[in-house]
Protein backbone atom coordinates (compact mmCIF):
# COMPACT_ATOMS: atom_id res chain seq x y z
CA UNK A 1 0.00 0.00 0.00
CA UNK A 2 1.21 3.34 -1.00
CA UNK A 3 1.85 5.65 2.45
CA UNK A 4 -0.37 8.76 1.58
CA UNK A 5 2.44 10.94 3.87
CA UNK A 6 4.38 10.57 0.80
CA UNK A 7 1.89 11.70 -1.99
CA UNK A 8 1.34 15.29 -2.67
CA UNK A 9 -1.55 16.77 -5.56
CA UNK A 10 -0.23 18.27 -8.35
CA UNK A 11 -1.55 19.99 -11.70
CA UNK A 12 -0.41 20.00 -15.52
CA UNK A 13 -0.91 23.55 -16.98
CA UNK A 14 0.10 25.02 -19.98
CA UNK A 15 2.90 22.14 -20.35
CA UNK A 16 4.19 22.93 -16.72
CA UNK A 17 4.18 20.99 -13.45
CA UNK A 18 1.98 22.85 -10.80
CA UNK A 19 1.44 21.78 -6.74
CA UNK A 20 -0.55 24.38 -5.27
CA UNK A 21 0.83 24.25 -1.87
CA UNK A 22 4.76 23.73 -1.48
CA UNK A 23 4.60 21.62 1.95
CA UNK A 24 7.29 22.98 3.46
CA UNK A 25 7.06 26.67 3.27
CA UNK A 26 3.14 27.11 2.53
CA UNK A 27 4.17 29.23 -0.77
CA UNK A 28 1.05 28.94 -3.11
CA UNK A 29 1.26 27.90 -6.59
CA UNK A 30 4.51 26.45 -7.34
CA UNK A 31 6.27 25.71 -10.83
CA UNK A 32 8.14 22.51 -10.20
CA UNK A 33 11.41 21.90 -12.50
CA UNK A 34 9.54 19.00 -14.44
CA UNK A 35 7.57 18.68 -17.27
CA UNK A 36 4.47 16.46 -18.03
CA UNK A 37 6.69 14.05 -20.43
CA UNK A 38 8.86 13.07 -17.77
CA UNK A 39 5.92 11.63 -16.00
CA UNK A 40 6.32 8.59 -18.11
CA UNK A 41 9.43 7.99 -17.30
CA UNK A 42 9.44 8.23 -13.57
CA UNK A 43 6.34 5.69 -13.47
CA UNK A 44 8.96 3.46 -15.88
CA UNK A 45 11.38 3.47 -12.61
CA UNK A 46 13.29 6.73 -12.91
CA UNK A 47 13.85 8.21 -9.97
CA UNK A 48 13.82 12.51 -10.67
CA UNK A 49 15.25 15.15 -8.36
CA UNK A 50 12.01 17.87 -8.02
CA UNK A 51 13.72 21.39 -5.77
CA UNK A 52 10.85 23.68 -4.77
CA UNK A 53 12.17 27.23 -5.79
CA UNK A 54 10.31 29.05 -3.41
CA UNK A 55 12.47 27.58 -0.54
CA UNK A 56 14.66 25.41 -2.12
CA UNK A 57 13.61 22.27 -0.98
CA UNK A 58 14.52 18.57 -2.36
CA UNK A 59 12.60 15.45 -2.78
CA UNK A 60 12.63 12.61 -5.28
CA UNK A 61 9.82 11.97 -7.01
CA UNK A 62 9.44 8.18 -7.62
CA UNK A 63 6.06 7.51 -8.58
CA UNK A 64 3.26 9.67 -10.11
CA UNK A 65 -0.51 8.99 -11.27
CA UNK A 66 -2.77 11.60 -12.50
CA UNK A 67 -3.31 13.66 -9.18
CA UNK A 68 -0.74 12.62 -6.99
CA UNK A 69 3.39 12.63 -7.01
CA UNK A 70 4.53 9.88 -4.91
CA UNK A 71 8.16 11.27 -2.85
CA UNK A 72 10.86 9.30 -1.47
CA UNK A 73 9.53 10.48 2.40
CA UNK A 74 6.96 11.76 3.83
CA UNK A 75 5.60 15.50 3.33
CA UNK A 76 2.54 15.90 5.26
Amino acid sequence: MIPFANTWPYDKQMGDIYVHECPFCGAAHIRLNLKPSELEAINGGLKKLVVFPCCSSRLYVIETDNDYLRFDRPVR
